[in-house]
């Protein structure tokens, strides 16, 4: 069962998770923790769920989120980050998620830019990353980090077509590993490595567990689709794209989709 009794005894943080809310099923824990922050909720704040019946993804759309399956958490950031930098927080924390689950379940997990983890070829992790920026410092003023892993065999809980692109831990190794030991051990992880942001000392991971580059891909950017290679993952996290007419052009933004043979 994911509790708050069950993930205290395994928390080995100072800070992340030491003040925590467990619901049993909201609509998004991104959503709850907004609330919480912006009514002076404290840095390392911590929001999980066991159901959520509107579970956020990048771009407006849904992360399926079914009971009992997943670990969905939201982290509250208060740290001092520069704007500048923000956009480095989900490539940041992808590394992060990969490593907890490696941890556990001694699998190869491998990141599609910019916010995915996949497993078996199959999605098995998102990340949302939202943020309050205070324009005049420009600093942020907390920062939302939403994580969503399938745990736990999803077999039977998807429809036909998410089930060609979604997978979960339990299904592609067959491990049966604990929630509660999971969320401890990401969230030792997400304290350790968030000092890395402005050093970016996290970007060679990062790029070493890339499974975008090299391949061909259709960029998806402000309502334009243009297809290229991915040939570089940059020192600002953005993916860098050898365009069909030769051009090269790092984006920061939208969406990369891998086209298959």
């Amino acid at each position: 069962m994911l509790s708050e009794k069950n993930i205290v005894n395994e928390l080995d943080t100072e800070v992340f998770g030491r003040k925590l809310v467990v619901l049993d099923e909201i609509d998004s824990t991104n959503n709850y923790a907004k609330l919480l922050a912006q009514d002076g909720a404290e840095n390392g704040t911590v929001v999980i769920a066991d159901y959520q019946t509107a579970g956020k993804g990048r771009l407006g759309r849904s992360f399926v989120s079914p009971k009992g399956t997943g670990l969905y958490l939201s982290l509250i950031i208060r740290n001092n980050i520069s704007v500048s930098s923000a956009q480095l927080i989900t490539s940041c924390v992808a590394v992060v998620a990969a490593e907890a689950i490696e941890e556990l379940c001694g699998c190869d997990v491998k990141i599609k830019w910019v916010n995915d983890l996949f497993l078996g070829g199959r999605k098995i992790c998102g990340i949302l990353t939202e943020a309050s920026i205070g324009f005049e410092e420009a600093k942020l003023d907390y920062v939302i980090i939403g994580i969503g892993i399938n745990v736990s065999s999803l077999k039977g809980k998807l429809d036909s077509e998410l089930e060609k692109i979604a997978s979960s831990i339990e299904d592609e190794t067959g491990e049966k590993i604990s929630r509660s030991k999971l969320c401890a051990v990401l969230l030792k992880k997400l304290e350790e490595r968030m000092n890395d942001i402005e050093s970016r000392a996290f970007l060679k991971e990062y790029q070493r567990r890339s499974m975008i580059i090299g391949e061909r891909v259709v960029i998806e950017e402000r309502g334009v689709s243009r297809a290229g290679k991915a040939i570089a993952i940059a020192d600002d996290a953005g993916l860098t794209i050898e365009f069909e007419n030769g051009e090269i052009h790092t984006i920061n933004s939208g969406e990369a989709r891998i086209l298959k043979e």
